[in-house]
């Protein structure tokens, strides 16, 4: 007899309704008033209004030049960003980046615990704007400030503000890792037009520093170029006025099989020239190359990024390893190979050059991967390579800003491998997560060093958090090797054997291939975001710390991700959400109630635009969501009733967010949030999410966001045995199961 199985249910969309705004009053006391606000800043823009005026006419183009104005960290929410007051000095926000301050009013108290320890004053995270104009626009701003009166426009927005100032060169430039004479620098500047790539250019030949402004990449403004400078100019430099940030350019991390193989165990496979599961799936993988003659054609194509040179063995070892975790999983003794879900693109984008300085070729490899996206649209990508640098906080990387740039659709699921750094020292961020796992248009996957049931992070894997927004990072953790129990794959200097490895490289494509598999069973009734969404709604840290494995390790079965267990009823929900509106979404239960206690858990993700520039207002888009478990419940309020039933407390930040992020309501902007609630049956009577939209451009309002995919998945948990089927059947109308359009295969114990 066949066995019965419940599969997640599809079409929650079909449980939404649009519903009225909620209103809610903005109030906010100012920590100055308008005349006090006025007197403390005048001196300080004068003040940098002086220190621009003695630049170098050459670091001027057109006369313009770059200042910074940091906001009162009571302002930080995108309807106070001050325009209105930046119009009427005749300024324009470039950029912005995270600044922790003391302000002189208005700013955190203490603890007791605090002060006991003898502290008086507690920093508050706020943003410090880069404000562009003409000098003589600072120049008329610092003559006539001090005469102000509030009826002047803009002049309102002066309480706004904590602080003007100019920003030092020296402030610019991050500490070089090396002692080379004529360091290579990766160079940022604010913005790319024309009149100041030139002027960039034009002013570093009085410097006598030549630019390649042929090889630089540029990211919604921002312009990322590589300059080879010698130590002794690196201020001068740093004085061009639209220069952001210079560091030394870091090095791709190395894909040499012996800084990931640890054992010598190798045994004989036979590889079968079989056809994938569906021909249908388009798969990317950028990497070292696969050598030819081991994989047959119907499972890998062998292509090379154009202009490319020769091939690197040890590069193709790698290569062929991810490859090979991406098409069959880790391999086993005495066992024959699973027959693949789908054919591998695989595009070699390293060559002899990269190899031999992978600094020098660093914009190369980039380059050669975004050529490649943007000629064709791709459903499924993988790279386990990258910068060998931690991310910050206080800037994006061009890796990273570029692939959020291009995968902001949502229709593309990617795979990123966070690195190796583990073991390096946690204290100074050296085994922080590196770039561009700290995208938010990506699945970051870090390696935990078991697939049974007792587990931790292998000792490797790169630990979060990661940026805010995208705080929880690594995002999933999957096998990926350790000592004593390696990942097996493919060996390309020995074919027909398999070589153990270790590595975030082979956790990635391995957490893909489970996603991958649900596409290949299932149809396209799943997009890529409803699938990051399923890897992570069944993700369990096992209770290890979040900040080691993320949202926690998946499940290797296609079974335990399309198949809902007795007691527990999954849904999924999927669709665009407009900028501005509320949708609500019914969280299905039965008709009849439940009885004791219901658990339910629920993960949101979306795509979005992103704002490199403003690392701290990174994401255009943002949720809030509204948990209303009764729909008999009301809070009375001092004029009656309210409309809408109430709230109860369900998603908030992840673990190891600080209590400033907690406080300025940060996790809205996360562009994936899991939680779970237990609360009594009797509590629950056709419970909703009222999901709200957010849109913001460069940390201000914006009223013409397009709109942004979404996915939704709510699983609801009851001692109740029938519980699918009696949600199945109220809901019968609307919910359909998602069930396999091939068989899927009995997994073996």
């Amino acid at each position: 007899m066949a066995k019965i199985r419940n599969y997640l249910l599809g079409f929650g969309e079909r449980l939404t309704e649009r519903i009225d705004p909620v209103k809610r009053p903005v109030t906010k006391a100012d920590p100055y008033q308008f005349t006090e606000a006025r007197d403390r800043l005048a001196p300080r823009i004068s003040k940098a209004v002086q220190k621009i005026e003695r630049l170098p006419r050459e670091a001027c183009p057109n006369d313009e030049c770059v200042a910074a104005l940091t906001l009162h960290p009571a302002y930080i929410a995108k309807s106070f960003f001050p325009i209105g007051l930046l119009r009427a000095v005749g300024l324009e926000p470039v950029g912005s980046k995270p600044r922790q301050v003391v302000p002189e009013k208005g700013g955190k108290k203490p603890t007791a615990s605090q002060r006991k320890h003898g502290v008086e004053t507690v920093p508050s995270a706020t943003a410090e704007l880069f404000v562009a104009g003409t000098r003589r626009a600072f120049r008329r701003w610092a003559a006539g400030v001090s005469q102000w009166t509030p009826v002047k426009d803009g002049a309102s927005e002066l309480v706004r503000v904590e602080d003007v100032r100019f920003v030092e060169p020296a402030e610019r430039i991050k500490p070089m890792r090396s002692n080379a004479d004529r360091p290579l620098l990766e160079v940022v500047l604010h913005r790319s037009d024309p009149h100041i790539l030139e002027g960039f250019r034009s002013y570093m030949r009085t410097l006598h520093v030549d630019v390649d402004l042929d090889q630089r990449i540029e990211v919604r403004g921002l312009c990322f170029l590589p300059v080879r400078v010698p130590q002794n100019r690196l201020e001068d430099m740093a004085k061009f006025s639209f220069l952001r940030i210079a560091r030394e350019m870091p090095k791709l991390r190395e894909l040499r099989p012996s800084s990931l193989a640890r054992s010598a165990k190798k045994f004989a496979i036979n590889i079968p020239y079989t056809e994938p599961l569906n021909k249908d799936i388009r798969v990317t993988v950028f990497d070292g190359g696969v050598p030819d003659g081991i994989l047959p054609p119907s499972l890998v194509s062998r292509k090379k990024a154009p202009g490319i040179g020769p091939a690197v063995g040890e590069s193709q070892i790698h290569g062929l390893g991810v490859t090979s975790a991406l098409l069959f999983g880790p391999l086993e003794q005495g066992k024959s190979l699973p027959q693949p879900y789908a054919a591998v693109e695989h595009y070699r984008v390293i060559d002899a050059d990269t190899k031999h300085d992978p600094q020098g070729h660093y914009f190369d490899v980039l380059n050669r991967i975004m050529g490649v996206l943007k000629q064709t649209p791709v459903d499924f990508v993988n790279l386990s390579l990258g910068p060998d640098l931690p991310m910050e906080d206080d800037e994006v990387h061009v890796w990273t800003a570029a692939l959020d740039e291009h995968f902001a659709h949502g229709k593309s699921l990617v795979s990123v491998a966070v690195g190796n750094t583990g073991e390096d020292d946690w204290e100074s961020g050296n085994a922080r997560i590196q770039a561009p796992a700290d995208g938010v248009n990506v699945l970051a996957v870090g390696a935990c060093d078991s697939m049974i049931e007792q587990w931790q992070r292998a000792p490797y894997s790169s630990i979060g958090p990661g940026r805010s927004p995208g705080i929880v990072k690594p995002e999933v953790v999957v096998f990926g090797g350790c000592d004593g129990k390696e990942f097996h794959v493919l060996d390309a200097s020995n074919p027909g054997y398999v070589r153990g490895m270790q590595g975030t490289s082979f956790s990635s494509p391995l957490a893909l291939r489970a996603a991958i598999g649900v596409r290949a069973y299932l149809g396209s009734v799943m997009s890529a975001l409803a699938l990051k969404a399923l890897l992570i709604h069944h993700g369990d840290t096992g209770g290890l710390d979040e900040r080691e494995v993320g949202w926690g390790r998946i499940p290797h079965d296609i079974e335990n991700l399309v198949v809902c267990p007795n007691g527990e009823v999954t849904v999924l929900y999927q669709g665009e959400l407009e900028a501005g509106r509320y949708l609500r979404a019914k969280i299905p239960v039965p008709a009849s109630g439940l009885n004791g206690m219901v658990k339910i858990t629920a993960t949101f993700c979306y795509a979005t635009q992103t704002d490199p520039q403003d690392p701290l207002n990174y994401t255009r888009a943002g949720l809030e969501v509204a948990f209303r478990p009764h729909q008999g419940k009301f809070r009375k309020s001092d004029s009656g009733p309210t409309k809408n039933p109430t709230t109860k407390s369900f998603f908030t930040s992840g673990g190891y967010q600080t209590e400033e992020a907690l406080r300025r309501d940060a996790h809205k902007w996360e562009p994936c949030m899991k939680a779970s609630v237990q609360l009594r049956a009797s509590s629950l009577d056709d419970p909703v999410f009222d999901i709200h939209y957010n849109a913001r451009r460069g940390g201000m309002n914006n009223q013409l966001a397009r709109p942004i995919p979404y996915a939704l998945l709510v699983t609801v948990e009851n001692d109740s045995p029938d519980l699918y089927n009696k949600i199945a059947q109220r809901y019968r109308t609307m919910l359909e199961p998602l069930r396999p359009v091939i068989q899927i295969p009995i997994r073996s114990s």
